[in-house]
């Protein structure tokens, strides 16, 4: 069976990251005011700002966790390649729902923001979906980490990704049958709990350990 190290992949990775952080940014544009009314522009666009801030801290979450995931594998197979691309395929689709949310917001029309939060909820559970089958891929595949790793780990780590696939499905529906920024307040908070999480749940900060 062909085996190849990860330094390739690793770098492809960075590579895709990177392009779709620089894509987020490109969506923050300048309000259209009369003049005297910039600071009420810009304060109007706060739907905007959480929605940016909410996929560039899930893009660095991606990043944090991706790099933890690599720290721990020795070398990869064609399936874990491919489980890889298919993280990087749906990470990739993330700056699209996000920028809906903008353009529904600068709209204000609350039935077409339901529409767009339940496409950013569904993007985030493929994501997570993809993380699910990357470490599934590797749980059956212990070969593929470093000597050090426990084989049991990222069968551990497959809770975490199943629990974002459910929590973004239910932030989509609390957002379509409640209002939509009770899902976008919900986009901030699951990428947080992931970042503190990124090394593992039993490496989480003291503070969380007790829940």
């Amino acid at each position: 069976m062909t085996r190849s190290d990860t330094g390739r992949a690793e770098a492809f990775s960075d590579a895709v990251i990177a392009i779709v952080i620089t894509l987020l940014v490109l969506e923050l544009t300048p309000p259209e005011t009369e003049p005297g009314e910039l600071l009420a522009g810009l304060l109007g666009q706060w739907p905007t700002y959480l929605a940016y801030a909410a996929s560039y801290i899930y893009l660095a979450v991606i990043w944090l966790n991706h790099k933890s995931a690599f720290s721990r594998i020795r070398q990869m197979d064609i399936g874990l390649q491919w489980a890889n691309l298919g993280i990087l395929a749906t990470l990739a689709l993330l700056p699209w729902p996000t920028a809906v949310i903008i353009d529904t917001a600068k709209t204000g029309n609350v039935a077409d923001e339901r529409v767009a939060v339940a496409l950013y909820a569904i993007v985030g559970a493929l994501l997570c979906l993809s993380w699910l089958v990357f470490f599934s891929h590797l749980a059956r595949h212990p070969e593929l980490t470093e000597e050090e790793v426990e084989d049991s780990y990222f069968a551990r780590e497959r809770p975490r990704a199943l629990a974002g696939v459910v929590l973004y499905l239910a932030a989509g529906t609390a957002g379509v049958l409640v209002h939509p920024l009770v899902a976008s307040v919900i986009f901030v908070i699951l990428p947080v709990f992931y970042g503190l999480t990124s090394h593992g749940v039993e490496h989480r900060p003291g503070f969380l350990r007790g829940l």
